[in-house]
């Protein structure tokens, strides 16, 4: 890959990438402990509403006290501290920044970053995958007509299922399915904060003193983050989703070929070239042999014996047929691995990933009967869970988008499993988060 030699050349050339990272959550926390060893990259700012926060955490992460009390940007980067602020905007439209990585999971505060990244001409690096889903492509045409980068984060799965597809056509296979692992059942859609913690077999005043949020983890576990992660895969890579969402079909590492493969072929899948996301449990609650719950993969197949004589040969695992091979990564590292997207938009001026086109769009599912007056608590939350449908889909039927369910008023009786529309909410059409969102549906015609 040479980066880590581009780096070093930077660094010797007294040139280094100058970082700056909104949110210091665990993944912003994760890159905080990796960033400090990387030569070549010079954390210039940390922007976080509550900046003691930040502060405990680069302890946590063995920041010196040292290298962290620049008290300004240019004070930062004259020295070659890290200045921790309370202004995202400050951030990126300091002239002391190249790259941003937005790590808030807002997804209208993540267009907000996007657009004024372009503004200021940034880079983006996008861990904010809830705005990538609402409005990526259109944050993507407007950072490239800006002359920046606009990529989506390494370490997270869809910009690692995205460079695993482009792999795989690189070397010429066809793609025929590309996802994740996570841990699912049906009876997930309807988990709520107050039900989250018994599924993870821990009490709530023990998640309480571990610091973990209930609307986050119930978001991985109702099947919304997977909706979301697999729009952003779609719209990256031109892979689409089922009309009905996401399967969930339980698999392991071993079974890939065999179940993820078009139907006419013994597959799961209604055609090739599909999205899709397995289950690491049986659905009566065995776990799944081999399971890929924190994995990523890719299906595959080629169109000759030659091929198939190849994947048998080197011990590929096939179907029965030995058509169809795959692909895949166990784990994948968060924002521990998110310097590569730095490196690669620094250096290169290469995305790992970035969204071409309005292919998929994470629609809002009623997880119960809402009556009027109801105000949507949005991801993660009591009422709605995400399911990702084809884009044109979405907009034929005006569905309400995942990452427009937060504060927003029911206007009349919703029942469980309707997929919300727009006119059921209140909404200010003249925002600028809608402007943004109504330039991506006119995208979806011409997909």
């Amino acid at each position: 890959m040479n980066l880590h030699k581009m780096l070093g050349e930077r660094q010797e050339a007294g040139q280094p990438l100058r970082v700056g990272i909104i949110g210091t959550g665990k993944f912003g926390t994760m890159y905080l402990s990796q960033v400090r060893k990387v030569s070549g990259v010079h954390l210039v700012g940390i922007a976080e509403l509550n900046p003691q926060r930040a502060l405990d955490n680069l302890k946590t992460t063995l920041w010196p006290d040292e290298q962290v009390n620049a008290k300004t940007l240019e004070e930062a980067y004259r020295t070659g501290k890290t200045c921790v602020m309370d202004s995202g905007d400050d951030l990126i439209a300091s002239p002391f920044t190249q790259i941003i990585i937005d790590c808030t999971g807002n997804p209208e505060l993540g267009i907000h970053h996007a657009l004024l990244c372009c503004q200021y001409k940034k880079h983006m690096v996008n861990v904010n995958v809830e705005a990538d889903a609402l409005a990526g492509p259109v944050l993507a045409k407007r950072a490239r007509e800006a002359g920046i980068v606009y990529s989506l984060a390494y370490g997270d799965q869809p910009a690692m299922i995205c460079d695993m597809v482009d792999w795989a056509r690189t070397a010429g296979f066809e793609v025929v399915c590309a996802g994740k692992g996570t841990r699912f059942q049906p009876r997930y859609h309807q988990s709520t904060p107050d039900t989250i913690w018994q599924y993870y077999g821990i009490s709530p005043e023990e998640a309480k003193r571990g610091g973990m949020n209930p609307k986050v983890f119930n978001s991985f576990l109702d099947g919304t983050k997977s909706a979301i992660e697999m729009a952003s895969v779609s719209n990256a890579t031109g892979l689409l989703p089922n009309h009905e969402g996401l399967l969930f079909p339980a698999c392991g590492a071993d079974d890939l070929p065999r179940l993820l493969k078009p139907r006419a072929d013994g597959g799961v899948l209604k055609h090739a070239g599909m999205v899709e996301v397995i289950a690491s449990e049986e659905r009566d609650g065995r776990p799944v042999f081999r399971d890929l719950r924190f994995g990523i993969f890719v299906t595959l197949t080629g169109d000759s014996e030659y091929m198939q004589h190849c994947y048998k040969e080197y011990g590929m695992a096939t179907d029965e047929t030995g058509r169809y091979t795959c692909l895949y990564r166990p784990y994948h590292m968060i924002g521990l691995e998110t310097n590569i997207s730095v490196a690669s938009v620094g250096t290169r001026g290469e995305p790992t990933g970035f969204p071409k086109a309005f292919h998929a769009d994470v629609v809002s599912v009623a997880k119960c009967d809402i009556k009027a007056g109801t105000v949507l608590d949005g991801e993660g939350g009591y009422y709605v869970y995400g399911r990702v449908i084809p884009a044109r889909l979405s907009v034929q039927q005006h569905c309400l988008p995942l990452g427009f369910s937060g504060n927003k008023k029911l206007l009349r009786d919703i029942r469980a499993g309707e997929v919300i529309p727009y006119d059921a909410v209140a909404y200010d059409e003249g925002s600028l988060t809608m402007q943004i969102r109504r330039e991506l549906e006119t995208m979806a015609s011409q997909c």
